[in-house]
This record gives structure tokens, C-alpha cells and sequence, in this order.
């Protein structure tokens, strides 16, 4: 069965998808101005709110566009560009990508799939994985509320803690991909060497943005970084990868 998953059809299902998406927020633009301008609202600071809104958006923009570049060249443009337009993050699109992959006999990632049964057992992974957030909140999010209003009434510090580690489990979760592959030897450190590149960009980036008050960096430290390891990674795979 011939397959490619930067079929015209999928780019025709990924874009109504995502056309829809860009509608609703159209949508709703319209009717926050409404509202606006109802409760007095001068038009000058609704102007400005949008224009530094649309400013803002641009760097979170710009990661997920290296997110989609980098899944790209495993799984097409489309399922991707879906993917991170609609409800999804490379912290998770990638690792689950790569999980199910790994499950289906799927080693290399820098191959394009050209299997159905493996493109839909990691499409599926995808999609129905990330859904357990969205249901969680759905049905929960009252009651996780009401239960970290009651600590923090009780405790602030504790508060404070008991989010911080929440935090601090979700990015050890995914950190502990990188020794996923450490007992290859040297090659198995690159993702690490990597990561502490990364890391050193993100405190420099503080420094900057804490020390010598650059605010406006502070919405462009993440794809800052995020290209900064990426471009570290060439020599860093050429010199540790053999």
C-alpha cells in the first residue's frame, strides 16, 4: 500500500482542522473588543493590548515551528503542523512520538515513515495520550482547585512546595530521556551534552534578564535556547558521535 504522510489528503485534513482553530480565535478576538468597548474600554489601550498580544505570541510561535520542523522529517509536515497548532507541546509530541515508534520496531527518527500501521499506532499515541489533560480538567478542575486553595489557606509555604515539585516531577520525567541511551558510551552523551548547553543559554539568559532588566527577553530566552542546542548539536554529534 503506497503511503506518505505529505499526502495531499493529509495536508486537506490538517488544514481544515487548523483553519477552524484560526476561526474560533477570530471568533472570540471579536467578541473580547465587543466586550470591551461595552464596559468603556478606550479603543487607544484596546489597539495596544492586541498589537503587544500578537508581539508576544511570536516567540512561543517561533518554538513551535522548531518543533514542527524537527518531526517533520519523521512524520511529514501535516501531522506536526496539526499537532502543535491545535493542542500539543514538542516536550511531549516528541517523546511519544518516539516511544511509539520504538514499540512498532522503529529505531532512527530522522526517516521519514512511510508505513500506515506505524504512522497511525504514533498519530493515535499523539492524539489520545494528550487527552487525558484536557478530560482531567474538564471533570476536575474544580475539585483540584478547591483542594490547593484549602492548602494554601492552611500553609502558603507548602503551597508554594507542593507546586514546585509538581514541576520539578514533570520535568524530571522527561529529562530522564536523555540517559535513555547512556550505555551506548560516548555517543549516548550527546543529548546530554546538549541539554547542558541549553541549560547554560537559559542562566545566561536570566542573568540578562534579571540583572540588566532585558524584559523583553524573556519571551524569546526559550526558542532562543531551544536554536542555540539545536545549532550545538552538529559539532557536538560530529565530535562524541564518532
Amino acid at each position: 500500500m503506497n503511503f506518505s504522510p505529505n499526502s495531499p489528503f493529509m495536508y486537506v485534513i490538517s488544514g481544515i482542522v487548523v483553519l477552524f482553530v484560526v476561526i474560533q480565535s477570530l471568533f472570540f478576538l471579536v467578541r473580547a473588543v465587543r466586550q470591551a468597548k461595552a464596559i468603556g474600554m478606550a479603543s487607544d489601550v484596546i489597539r495596544r493590548t492586541i498589537s503587544a498580544s500578537a508581539l508576544f505570541t511570536f516567540a512561543p510561535a517561533l518554538a513551535i515551528l522548531i518543533g514542527v520542523i524537527s518531526l517533520s522529517q519523521f512524520l511529514g509536515f501535516p501531522l506536526p503542523w496539526l499537532r502543535l497548532s491545535v493542542l500539543g507541546a514538542l516536550t511531549y509530541e516528541l517523546p511519544a512520538a518516539q516511544s511509539a515508534a520504538s514499540a512498532m520496531g522503529i529505531t532512527s527518527t530522522s526517516e521519514l515513515v512511510t508505513d500506515p500501521t506505524v504512522f497511525s499506532a504514533i498519530a493515535y499515541v499523539m492524539t489520545f495520550g494528550i487527552l487525558s489533560g484536557i478530560i482531567l480538567v474538564l471533570f476536575g478542575l474544580k475539585r483540584i482547585e478547591t483542594g490547593l486553595d484549602r492548602i494554601r489557606e492552611r500553609d502558603q509555604k507548602k503551597s508554594a512546595l507542593l507546586m514546585d515539585s509538581l514541576f520539578l516531577g514533570m520535568i524530571c520525567a522527561f529529562t530522564g530521556l536523555l540517559f535513555s541511551d547512556i550505555k551506548s558510551g560516548l555517543p549516548g552523551m550527546v543529548p546530554i551534552a546538549v541539554a547542558l548547553v541549553s541549560m547554560i543559554l537559559m542562566a545566561f539568559c536570566g542573568i540578562l534578564i534579571r540583572k540588566y532588566k532585558i524584559a523583553w527577553l524573556e519571551q524569546y530566552a526559550l526558542p532562543f535556547c531551544m536554536l542555540g542546542g539545536m545549532a550545538a548539536a552538529i559539532p557536538l554529534t560530529t565530535i562524541m558521535g564518532g
